[in-house]
């Protein structure tokens, strides 16, 4: 685990223009052993899993999903009823793209869902709904932390903030202003503390400077398993899993990089992993330079809403900053 001070330079905003013109948001992710859940099948996988998966891929993105500590419940209805969430928008974008299922009409606005379960084929949608819950909810690393110093620019500049278009009205009237968590002061410093460990590999911040949309996804995924009691190695092991389904392809390369070093996907430790080390851009970088990855079936999208096939490569795996 590197210092606070070496984690410092990591501090670089990965969207300092508005997102207006991003319509959506979506990515892919993986699976620590721990939380696995095999199944016999994923209908929502889509045409990914008709392809070929290899022994490594199944380990790293389960292609029965993998089971977040994380009770969902009734928020996606909060975030409808607070405009976080603007339904009938969210609900036309999936209608559109004829995808708005079942689950994800549960997801949005139903009141008794259980815990999250992360797949391959709904991971773009899990992404989107804690977007907006680490968004909207109110939380002192918004209003204290580096999206609000002005070090870095304006905070409704950024991509998680500017490029959220799918609230009423917008985006700001809705940053940090929800009070959804009651957190005691020993869970948010488990968040504040979790959260700076946990970096993504489309920039080089942590999820404690939320600046786009994987990690303003993955603050909410921490408040809500924070406010449930989750203890912080779940909480790291369920945030590999985001993390991977949400950027495939990267984690899919960290995971062959790890058995030529004679380490399973299934032993690694997932504090380390998420670390700057291995999951920032320039982390991850270096760790791809060493590897020749297996092809991967499972594509990945960009900081938008679900564009990950306008990313050029190499950038695909990392995943978009939008809708």
């Amino acid at each position: 685990m590197e210092n606070q001070t070496q984690q410092n330079k990591y501090l670089v905003p990965a969207s300092i223009v508005i997102a207006a013109a991003v319509i959506a948001l979506g990515i892919y992710g993986s699976g620590n052993n721990s939380l696995k859940e095999k199944t016999a099948g994923n209908n929502n996988a889509g045409a990914a899993q008709n392809l070929p998966v290899s022994a490594l891929e199944e380990a790293v993105l389960p292609s029965g999903g993998v089971v977040l500590p994380a009770v969902w419940g009734n928020f996606g209805a909060k975030l409808v009823d607070a405009g976080a969430i603007d339904q009938e928008r969210f609900e036309t974008l999936y209608k559109g793209r004829g995808q708005f299922t079942e689950e994800y009409a549960q997801l949005l606005t139903g009141t008794d869902n259980g815990k999250l379960k992360i797949t391959n084929g709904n991971a773009g949608y899990i992404l989107n709904l804690l977007w907006a819950l680490g968004l909207a909810s109110s939380n002192p690393i918004l209003d204290s932390g580096e999206m609000a110093t002005g070090a870095y620019g304006k905070t409704q500049n950024f991509a998680s903030t500017g490029g959220w278009t799918l609230a009423k009205g917008n985006s700001m009237d809705h940053y940090s202003r929800h009070k959804f968590f009651d957190l005691t002061s020993e869970q948010q410093a488990l968040v504040d503390k979790v959260s700076r460990g946990i970096y993504r590999p489309c920039c080089g911040n942590s999820t404690h400077f939320p600046d786009c949309n994987h990690g303003m996804a993955m603050l909410g995924l921490l408040e809500l398993m924070a406010s449930q009691g989750v203890n912080e190695q779940d909480m790291y092991a369920a945030a590999l899993a985001a993390n991977s389904y949400w950027f495939p392809d990267t984690y899919i390369t960290i995971a062959t990089y790890m058995e030529n070093k004679g380490v399973e996907w299934k032993n690694v430790n997932p504090q380390e992993v998420l670390g700057a080390y291995y999951s920032s851009a320039s982390g991850y970088a270096r760790i791809a330079s060493q590897v020749t990855a297996p092809n991967s079936s499972q594509g990945g999208s960009g900081c938008g809403v679900d564009d990950g096939q306008s990313v050029p490569a190499p950038q695909r795996q990392q995943g978009g900053c939008g809708i």
